[in-house]
């Protein structure tokens, strides 16, 4: 496919990019062509992760590399955050100066799980999206990504995904690129979603997806209608 205009030349980062969420969306952008670094706690397991993907993916993809969290953060002009809630806000806190004035992608769902199932946990500052601006004043932050099955992401045999991804921010501009961005991932649509005050109930709704797929042993996604 084609890379909008607004992602040519850009390189995308994946903090968490040895999990199977990062890895998920790591191994699309770079399907599509986009250059990609995986970031990981340790620059040796970053490497690792990454020169495991290319060979996976092969030749006429985008280069991926890796590093640590910190090598990652440095390189990419699109940062994404796919790590544990539980670190996410002490990472965030020691990369504030890597990250200062990029467009950061925050994609981590504050969950708990107990016999009764999955469920949405309070943040102080309303959700992982606000934390990480709260955190991140000299960066850009936009909350997306949160409602895509990692399974999916991660099949080679899935060629197609079925969802849209809501995207949350109050810079449009950086919603735009965020947008963008998701619709590189073939049957993937980015939707804005509000402004970042609206992210608890986006990332609360994994929770739902969550049960869902326990129940009917699914994989699911979201679509909006009607537009």
């Amino acid at each position: 496919m084609t890379i909008p205009e607004s992602l040519q030349g850009k390189t995308i980062a994946v903090l968490g990019g040895t999990g199977p969420q990062g890895r998920g969306l790591a191994r699309r952008f770079a399907a599509a062509g986009l250059p990609v670094v995986l970031g990981s706690r340790t620059e040796e397991k970053g490497a690792a992760a990454a020169a495991e993907l290319a060979a996976a993916l092969g030749d006429g993809v985008g280069a991926v590399t890796g590093s640590d969290n910190a090598g990652a953060s440095t390189a990419g002009d699109v940062v994404l955050v796919v790590v544990p809630w539980d670190g996410h806000k002490e990472l965030l806190e020691s990369l504030r100066t890597e990250l200062a004035g990029k467009v950061v992608v925050d994609c981590v769902n504050p969950l708990g799980f107990d016999k009764q199932g999955p469920f949405a946990l309070k943040v102080e500052e309303g959700s992982a999206t606000e934390q990480a601006q709260a955190v991140l004043t000299e960066s850009t932050v936009v909350g997306a990504f949160h409602n895509v099955s990692a399974v999916k992401l991660e099949d080679p045999e899935v060629t197609s995904i079925d969802t849209d991804v809501l995207v949350l921010g109050d810079e449009r501009e950086a919603t735009d690129l965020v947008q963008d961005l998701a619709s590189v991932i073939p049957g993937v649509r980015g939707v804005y979603g509000g402004r970042r005050r609206n992210a608890h109930q986006v990332e609360a709704l994994t929770a739902n997806l969550i049960a869902a797929n326990r129940r009917y042993k699914a994989h699911a996604g979201v679509r909006i209608t009607d537009i």
